[in-house]
């Protein structure tokens, strides 16, 4: 088990790098930078003052030379710090964080909540008006973009109904309550997209399992068809639901940039948004690579459940 872990975490390094190198040039590739978002258009800064104001802020040296500083402080647990506030990113990143973690955990949790159920009886009750309306679902679900999921969800709930609160955040610890209301709306927004790719691939794997010999033979000794389903059929058919929570988990923090932006939400993605309409290169360098190595880590912990829920999987 610890050779695999290990192995996995040698083989994540270099896609790290990769995400690096990406994220790195093309900020550059922006037009503009944080030196010109800072002064503005119509400042009255001479060329002088501009260029000494890149020297301070370091961009002035050669894109390779920066590019190792930054790997170098990162190597070193540092993360940078922001152009425009001097404050370190990692420091940002622990603040915002846990914003972005209970949104996209609400969302994995809607997610299955809606896509397990359909999932099942599109399966168990296939060619039915049941399984047309559950891949009609599944199919929405892949179609439909977030943000206008998410603004068809307010309009509803919030400035029709009045049921719910249209943006804001308030902190767990603040008001528990107060927090799951504000946070119901950007969940199953976001959580909805990912119950159709769910409910589609476990539909299908279903069906492949009911059709194994293993299942006609639990049958066979009398089983009730509740056993037979929940016991015997669905554990060996979540395997490939758990790759697409791990695949689909770095989308959802992903997502998350523009659902955060919807609700005014303090999270990760929208400091990574602002940092990119700014121009603050190591805060979006910053936050990108930590995302990038929150994905990595969430698919090793999936890779690392196989085992529990299939014990013929095993990492020797």
């Amino acid at each position: 088990m610890f050779s695999y872990v290990l192995g996995r975490f040698l083989a994540a390094l270099p896609t790290l790098l990769g995400v690096a190198i990406i994220t790195f040039l093309l900020m550059r590739a922006i037009p503009g930078d944080v030196v010109t978002q800072l002064v503005g258009l119509e400042s009255n800064a001479t060329p002088q003052q501009l260029a000494e104001l890149r020297r301070l802020f370091g961009l002035n040296l050669p894109l390779h030379v920066q590019f190792v500083q930054w790997i170098g402080a990162v190597l070193h647990g540092d993360l940078g710090s922001s152009l425009r506030t001097g404050r370190a990113v990692s420091a940002d990143l622990a603040l915002r964080f846990p914003v972005t973690l209970e949104l996209t955990l609400l969302g994995l949790l809607v997610s299955l909540v809606v896509a397990v159920p359909l999932g099942i009886l599109a399966a168990i009750r296939r060619s039915s008006v049941a399984d047309y309306l559950a891949s009609l679902f599944a199919l929405l679900g892949l179609s439909v973009p977030g943000f206008f999921l998410a603004v068809l969800l307010t309009l509803l709930f919030s400035l029709t109904l009045g049921w719910l609160p249209p943006a804001g955040y308030i902190p767990l610890a603040e008001n528990p309550l107060d927090n799951l209301r504000h946070m119901l709306l950007p969940a199953f927004s976001l959580g909805l997209i990912l119950a159709g790719a769910i409910t589609r691939i476990l539909r299908s794997s279903m069906l492949e399992v009911l059709g194994r010999d293993y299942i006609r033979t639990a049958r066979a000794k009398g089983l009730t068809e509740r056993v037979v389903i929940y016991r015997h059929a669905l554990r060996n058919a979540l395997i490939p639901v758990l790759t697409v929570i791990g695949l689909q988990f770095g989308s959802l923090l992903g997502g998350a940039v523009i659902i955060e932006q919807v609700f005014s939400l303090p999270g990760v993605g929208r400091f990574a948004l602002e940092g990119i309409n700014l121009r603050d290169y190591p805060v979006v360098q910053g936050t990108v690579l930590f995302i990038a190595a929150v994905a990595v880590l969430v698919n090793l912990l999936i890779d690392l459940l196989y085992p529990l829920v299939d014990p013929r999987i095993r990492y020797d």
